[in-house]
């Protein structure tokens, strides 16, 4: 059974920065690529990041693309997003996902809350 959960959300002020985790099981994690996507209240899911599955991003959402950073670690079947300079409107459910773009399947998410 496929499994993704993420971690490292919270509460932090306008130019803050997080890092989130997401711990990946029950497929080959080095033979896929990996996304991150999030949903703000009353707003549709949002594609942020995707990377391949050696590591290389696929591209970023114009919303946070020079802030936000993708990455991967296949020893630890994991997926990361550095978030940097953060905004009021990257308050949203941050979720991993199988497979590019929008992927497969999502993990329940870790909440992001910017505000001061």
């Amino acid at each position: 059974e496929v499994q993704l959960v993420e971690s490292g959300g919270g509460l932090v002020q306008p130019g803050g920065s997080l890092r989130l985790s997401c711990v990946a099981s029950g497929f080959p994690f080095t033979n896929y690529a990996m996304s991150w996507v999030r949903q703000a209240p009353g707003k549709d899911l949002e594609w942020i990041s995707s990377i391949d599955n050696v590591g290389r991003s696929l591209g970023y959402a114009a919303s946070v693309k020079g802030r936000f950073t993708i990455s991967r670690d296949n020893a630890k079947n994991s997926v990361y997003l550095q978030m940097d300079n953060l905004k009021s409107e990257d308050t949203a459910l941050y979720m991993c996902a199988w497979g590019r773009d929008l992927g497969t399947k999502k993990g329940q998410g870790t909440q992001v809350t910017v505000s001061s």
